[in-house]
């Protein structure tokens, strides 16, 4: 994962003031200079934060002044990149401040015109906490945007769990809010408008896991060339979970399979290593069977309590009788979203949603002994 520095540091603030200079010279900017000192101290989004306020505080006498400028700056190619995280923000600031309808349409107007030399889906969020009626009417509007950057935005400015952005309630609550824009860009002709649509109909099922289904059912009922794979990606967690009718839609129905004893080639393995490990899975049914196969991690937590986490292995197609050999392996290396404990663990295979035996093994450093 790229650090702070890489993404919005000292560079990108220094060009975002050259922008706004070039567009306003009558400004000093003296905020956004003071702020730009300060950015080494933050992490990411607390910069984009701090940019905002001092662009806020800077550009202090209302919506059409800031707007202006902004518009103004977009005259520079390179006015674009992360820089424009904090400029997002400022302007959905100023137009919720402003209190008007047509500052609010002004202000999502603008982040339209921003998302694609960087996208808005941050700097939309707190105009969508502010009204989130309102918001919605115009980004679904967006659906039919020529441009996929935008239309992209309809879908993931509106995520119910949008990482690095702020949480609207509403959207969590009633995810039949934004089933009008799922259905309108399910089958979109960019792939990255697609993958957008399926991260959000994937946020919606860990909570409503029966709307997920219902809304995947109908892109199949109304079909189109990209809708397998988008429905496959939209019901990800519901597949590790086991869900039935996900997996019926996706046509994984039970199986009667077989799997052998998990085989561990390390039982212990210190902190950072690999453990490896597989099974043979024979189809003992008498017709042929798709199958979704996964496993199962079993894991301690900081505090020495068990968690679960479902990772994907592949798919695979059996004749009656036929066997497949499963083989995977899981690092343990530190990563800054993950953290492994030392303790006890154990692994099982997973079957079109059925969990087989389990084997258990160790993460522990050298010097411990059992």
């Amino acid at each position: 994962m790229p650090l702070a520095d890489e993404l919005l540091g000292a560079d990108e603030a220094e060009a975002l003031i050259a922008a706004l200079a070039a567009a306003e010279p009558a400004t000093g900017f003296a905020g956004l200079r003071a702020a730009a000192a300060r950015l080494g101290e933050l992490a990411l989004s607390a910069r984009a934060r701090a940019l905002a306020e001092a662009l806020d505080a800077d550009l202090d006498d209302g919506a059409d002044r800031l707007n202006a400028v902004v518009r103004s700056a977009t005259a520079d190619p390179g006015f674009a990149g992360w820089m424009l995280w904090g400029v997002g923000l400022a302007v959905g600031r100023r137009a919720i401040d402003d209190g008007s309808d047509a500052a609010f349409d002004d202000g999502l107007a603008l982040l339209r015109e921003l998302t694609p030399r960087m996208t808005s889906e941050f700097s939309v969020r707190p105009m969508l906490r502010h009204d989130l009626h309102r918001a919605l009417r115009t980004m679904a509007d967006w659906t039919s945007d020529p441009d996929p950057h935008v239309r992209r935005l309809a879908s993931e400015g509106t995520r119910p769990l949008l990482p690095w952005g702020e949480r609207v309630p509403g959207l969590v609550e009633d995810p039949g809010l934004t089933r009008g824009i799922l259905d309108a860009l399910h089958d979109d002709p960019d792939e990255v408008v697609r993958r957008s649509v399926a991260n959000h109909l994937n946020d919606h099922s860990r909570a409503h896991p029966g709307f997920a289904v219902e809304v995947v059912r109908g892109w199949q009922r109304r079909g189109g060339p990209h809708v397998a794979r988008t429905a496959s990606h939209a019901l990800r967690t519901l597949v590790k979970r086991g869900d039935a009718d996900a997996l019926a839609l996706l046509g994984f129905r039970a199986a009667e399979v077989e799997v052998s004893p998990i085989e561990i080639a390390e039982r212990r393995i210190e902190p950072g290593g690999t453990v490896r490990f597989g099974a043979e899975i024979r189809n003992i049914g008498i017709e042929s069977a798709d199958l979704v196969i996964d496993y199962a991690l079993f894991f301690p937590d900081s505090r020495g309590r068990e968690r679960t986490k479902v990772f994907k292995i592949g798919r695979r197609t059996l004749a009656p009788g036929e066997r497949t050999r499963v083989d995977a392996s899981r690092s343990f290396r530190a990563l800054t979203t993950r953290s492994y404990y030392p303790g006890d663990y154990g692994v099982a295979l997973q079957v079109n949603g059925v969990a087989f035996e389990r084997a258990a093994f160790a993460v522990r450093p050298e010097a411990i002994e059992n």
